[in-house]
């Protein structure tokens, strides 16, 4: 992982490096250059503000310094030029939540809460036993400052749940996926991505890019290859066409030989961010950005007025100069595709198709359809305005079970736009998709799991799908599903048990063996979405008691032993979640020498499967 950890404080040097004036001056610059970001990314934005507040706190006592000029001790002095290194620490970890990557700050959380830590222990190391005497500070400052330290005290020890459940699982099932298996059910998790991290318009896309290119030049770490991954889908499904974009990653061919190159921007393409060699725009690059339903400027965001696209010969011209001048060759790619049929004209002739009283005329409307609603939300628009949803929600009892699997996909690939889960849901499908579930073909049911995880995603659907039924199905077809099957189905009633009455349901249908069976099922290699759900059972008071058997014990603990680092930090969580409030538990896992396993991962393990294992060393202490 990249660099984490509470930051400790350095080495004091033997001789003043700076005046006195010098250095409270310094203290200032700083504390001024960390209170000049106002602008933080979503997951670290609250904390950002609890930092500025302090710096901000901390302001009155340099200020009084520096007016009254009071000669400063050795120990004075040690003690201002550390909370000037915490100033430095908090300037540049604002500097990495104002503009760092909002995919490396989404991943590493928790990592980055513990910089957070550091800064405030540091700034508490600073300000605990200040000679406030001896510097002349008034007591109204020394007050303040004594309170802000023992805040800080207790902020730096402070271990916050930092993660949102739901996007942690979402992280997760994508970053397990592989790019070339990627199906339906991931774009749902992917769109839902985009817009929870903001990262849906070009220009978040630009920035986000340049942001890990910088990540990568100062890190390198086990993490990069799933961020890069990350971008690069999000990117795709954005329709931006970019696959060499991250410097020593994937650098393009023509700055393998001279890396230095400078590029004039104005001969990049604003979406592939390569040389253009067809302007306006890199015609690949800006026929896929409309084919995906962009409309507008991919380096403006305004509006286009027309769709029309026409060569900059004067722009080519000077391309190839500068490319012949410093001995660059490019590439043209393939010739442009023929153009595509026009969807305003097919999509209400095909949704005409679907009430159809040929069945074969059905059959090709609705694989059509199911085409065209994956492919961008302009289609899918298309297909809601001309009354497509109650057509096809029409179509899902016919026994036909090729056109219940391209129909309830179709409704899949609709349920993407999130004003559309609700018509879906309130047009009646929920009980017709639960009993393709039940019965249809083998990719009708995996399709079925994936459209009721992604309707889902709405609280009022998460309890219609639960009285309705949908929970007993989704436990078999994890029970006895595809590989794919399974992960559609684990992924479906995790989201679905967000909602507590969806846990007692899964208890009711037999949902503990079936996880039980998937912690030993090697092929399936689901030992972390199982694990994820006892996590969720385990926090339900009710639940707990079921879950919490010794056999399931002993089971976490061989996890706990001889598991993955993510399937250890799992592990470590349900348990934790379990021994807190049961004694027994904790004490008969602690009987099959767990010990030497929790202070290896307290130390070795990823950073939440740190926190959790001191938090069970501590709960076992006190069982102790």
């Amino acid at each position: 992982m990249l660099r984490m950890g509470v930051a400790v404080a350095e080495a004091e040097p033997s001789g003043r490096q700076l005046s006195d004036g010098d250095l409270l001056e310094e203290l200032l610059s700083t504390a001024n250059a960390a209170r000049a970001f106002h602008e933080f990314r979503q997951s670290q934005r609250k904390e950002c503000f609890n930092l500025l507040r302090w710096v901000q706190l901390l302001l009155p006592l340099v200020q009084e310094l520096r007016e009254s000029a009071p000669a400063l001790s050795d120990d004075a002095y040690r003690r201002l030029a550390l909370l000037g290194r915490a100033f430095q620490a908090a300037r540049r970890l604002l500097r990495c939540c104002h503009d760092g990557s909002k995919i490396y700050l989404t991943l590493e959380s928790e990592a980055v809460m513990g910089r957070f830590r550091g800064v405030y222990e540091k700034m508490n190391m600073a300000l605990e036993g200040m000679p406030y005497a001896e510097l002349g500070v008034s007591d109204e400052v020394k007050e303040q400052v004594e309170l802000i330290s023992a805040q800080l005290k207790k902020r730096s020890k402070k271990r916050t749940e930092t993660q949102d459940m739901e996007l942690a699982m979402d992280l997760m099932m994508i970053l397990q996926s592989k790019e070339q298996d990627a199906n339906n059910a991931d774009r749902p998790i992917l769109d839902r991505l985009a817009k929870r991290l903001q990262l849906q318009s070009l220009a978040d896309l630009r920035a986000e890019t340049m942001a890990i290119k910088k990540l990568i030049n100062d890190h390198q770490s086990d993490s990069t290859n799933q961020i890069v991954d990350l971008l690069h889908r999000l990117k795709a499904i954005a329709g931006v066409d970019e696959k060499n974009i991250l410097g020593d990653v994937s650098i393009p061919k023509y700055l393998e030989k001279c890396p230095s190159l400078m590029i004039p921007n104005d001969f990049l393409c604003p979406i592939s961010l390569e040389i253009m060699t067809d302007p306006t725009y890199e015609r690949r690059s800006i026929q896929k950005w409309l084919d995906a339903g962009q409309r507008t400027c991919p380096k403006t965001q305004q509006p286009l007025g027309h769709l029309s696209l026409a060569p900059n010969y004067a722009l080519k011209n000077l391309i190839m100069q500068w490319c012949d001048k410093n001995k660059v060759e490019i590439h043209s790619g393939d010739p442009p595709p023929e153009p595509p049929e026009d969807p305003k004209v097919v999509i209400p002739t095909l949704v005409k198709d679907l009430s159809s009283p040929n069945l074969d005329v059905q059959r090709k409307a609705v694989k059509k359809i199911r085409t065209l609603s994956k492919e961008n939300p302009e289609n899918r628009l298309l297909v809601t305005d001309n009354a497509g949803i109650p057509a096809l929600i029409g179509l899902l009892p016919y026994p036909d079970k090729k056109i219940q699997e391209n129909t309830v996909t179709s409704l899949l690939n609709l349920s993407i736009d999130e004003a559309n889960k609700l018509l879906i849901a309130r047009g009646g499908s929920i009980p017709l998709i639960i009993d393709v579930l039940r019965n249809g073909s083998v990719e009708g049911q995996e399709n079925s799991a994936a459209a009721l995880f992604s309707l889902s995603m709405v609280d009022e659907n998460k309890v219609a799908i639960g009285t309705l039924g949908g929970i007993p199905p989704l436990v078999d077809l994890l029970q006895n599903g595809t590989i794919r099957g399974k992960k559609d189905a684990s992924t479906a009633i995790f989201n679905l048990m967000l909602n507590n009455g969806n846990k007692l349901r899964a208890i009711e249908a037999g949902i503990l063996p079936t996880l039980l069976k998937l912690l030993d099922d090697k092929k399936a290699a689901m030992v972390d979405e199982a694990l994820s759900i006892f996590l969720l059972l385990a926090s339900n008071p009710t639940c707990r008691g079921e879950v919490g058997t010794e056999h399931f014990v002993e089971k976490l603990v061989q996890i706990i032993k001889d598991g993955t680092p993510k399937n250890k930090e799992c592990a470590v969580s349900v348990l934790l979640e379990l021994g807190s409030s049961n004694n027994a538990l904790m004490a008969h896992a602690l009987a099959f020498d767990l010990h030497d396993h929790l202070a290896d991962i307290a130390k070795n393990g990823t950073s939440r499967a740190q926190r959790k294992a001191n938090s069970l060393i501590q709960l076992a202490r006190k069982c102790s």
